[in-house]
């Protein structure tokens, strides 16, 4: 489980209720069931009619489960795999067999390339860096969806303010109108307040948390792909843990002398 992103969306929320607390005792004020109507209603529409609406769904779901089971494998685990892998392979473990055991399944099925001997080692690796590649490109755009998504709802919110607005001036008249004023203009930024609310709290950083998960899933990717080149070379494991190191902040980096004796 993430904990710092749910602690997040908690502080956001927490600031927003607070905020609003302090600012009236009444909280009723800011609840419009034609305001809502609007923003909610007119960004699922525009959704629809630009992308469709199960990969929406897919991208949250994507997101959720980031958060709630950390589908993310960390980068020292991965370092550590791979170097278990290397050693055993040049013991002469069979590639088969040790593959069927890595949880990562990018490592998985570049070892299972290996191990068949069908395509060259130069290929294979580009295969895998267009994978990589290409796989990045696509959750940064599907990414990239969640931040336009999130540009509707203001733009909803200032709609509906528009036509609060044509409303409360074309009904002015009477004694009483310039009291009426006040309140009417509430009401008529109410629909701003839920487009911004839903477009910062919602989507945009839902989309910048898909984005760093993109990065954090390339990087994944590219130490597997360098680690099996030197698996394919049958490198030591000093070699193994030095290069991908390399990938790793220092304080991140794993001695594989614990690795070699432990395994």
């Amino acid at each position: 489980m993430n904990i710092f992103s749910i602690l997040g969306f908690i502080m956001a929320s927490a600031v927003l209720f607070i905020g609003l607390r302090l600012s009236t005792d009444d909280l009723a004020m800011f609840w419009d069931v034609p305001s809502v109507f609007i923003v909610l209603g007119g960004t699922l529409a525009s959704t629809a009619i630009a992308f469709q609406l199960d990969r929406i769904l897919v991208l949250f779901k994507t997101f959720f489960k980031i958060i709630f089971q950390n589908s993310v494998s960390k980068n020292s685990g991965i370092i550590v795999e791979i170097i278990k892998v290397g050693d055993s392979y040049r013991k002469g473990t069979q590639l088969e067999a040790l593959a069927a055991k890595v949880s990562d399944p990018f490592l998985k099925e570049g070892l299972i390339m290996v191990a068949d001997g069908i395509i060259k080692s130069e290929q294979i690796l580009k295969i895998l860096e267009d994978r990589a590649n290409n796989q990045d490109v696509e959750r940064r755009e599907e990414a990239n969806k969640l931040k336009l998504i999130g540009k509707f709802a203001p733009a909803f919110g200032m709609m509906g303010t528009t036509i609060g607005m044509i409303v409360l001036l074309a009904n002015l008249g009477g004694a009483d109108a310039v009291k009426k004023v006040g309140p009417a203009m509430g009401i008529c930024l109410i629909t701003t307040f839920y487009g911004v609310v839903i477009a910062n709290l919602a989507f945009i950083p839902v989309a910048e948390n898909l984005i760093n998960h993109s990065k954090a899933q390339y990087l994944k990717d590219s130490i597997i792909i360098e680690g099996i080149r030197l698996i394919m070379l049958k490198e030591n494991p000093v070699i193994l843990a030095e290069e991908l190191n390399s990938f790793l902040s220092p304080k991140e980096r794993i001695n594989w002398k614990d690795i070699v004796t432990k395994g």
